[in-house]
């Protein structure tokens, strides 16, 4: 189900972040290990939109337990059916969620590469983010409103922008990378890979770290 047979050359510097990176160099929240952890997976879904390479987000409901309102990829906890957690079940997870937040149609995504499983300790989600290739784009939108509130693709040069780019603050002393894109907040875990992943491929441009957003302890 992975392969990186025909990937465009821009996606080069990502499949080699995605190669070599270590847990470590992704974030400081790593899985339990006495296996502690709801199961999940997320899709980073890389696509090429009329101003070059993209990635597919959503906006989450403001009614959700967990996370709620926050832009994210498209994701969630892996059921019975997606199979085992530490083989092919966090790529069927990434594509059903995917498919059912977004309305896409996940036979025209090619999966490239698996990043090291990750630590949510807010909700005790142990993630692993799945990248693909949206290979054949197919019409997306807000399946579930009880769910999801927007979906929408971020340019990667807006994400690149050192305008865009901003450093939450949150009242507990938590700091964190954030992206001001497609009116949107992009902030948290969400926030966190991108960065990384930015960083790793050498598309990262110098930014102002002191350029800061508070949060609230809502948040």
């Amino acid at each position: 189900m992975v392969t990186k047979d025909g990937l465009p050359a821009w996606l080069d510097p990502v499949v080699h972040a995605v190669e070599t990176v270590e847990p470590l160099q992704l974030s400081r929240f790593l899985p339990p290990e006495n296996g502690a952890g709801r199961q999940s997976a997320v899709l980073i879904l890389f696509g090429e939109g009329a101003r070059g390479p993209e990635l597919l987000l959503m906006e989450r409901a403001s009614s959700l337990r967990s996370h709620a309102g926050q832009p994210s990829f498209p994701g969630g906890a892996l059921d019975p059916q997606d199979g085992d957690p530490k083989a092919d079940g966090p790529l069927r997870a990434a594509l059903r969620e995917a498919e059912e937040e977004t309305g896409l149609d996940p036979s025209g995504v090619q999966l490239f590469g698996v990043l090291p499983k990750l630590y949510i300790p807010v909700s005790g989600f142990v993630v692993t983010p799945v990248l693909g290739w949206w290979r054949e784009p197919t019409p997306v939108g807000v399946v579930d409103p009880a769910e999801t509130a927007r979906v929408f693709t971020v340019p990667v040069a807006d994400l690149t922008n050192p305008a865009h780019r901003a450093t939450t603050v949150h009242p507990s002393g938590h700091r964190g990378p954030a992206f001001l894109v497609e009116s949107a907040l992009v902030w948290g875990f969400t926030a966190g890979i991108i960065d990384r992943l930015l960083h790793y491929a050498g598309w990262e441009l110098p930014w102002d770290r002191e350029n800061q957003v508070p949060l609230d302890w809502r948040a």
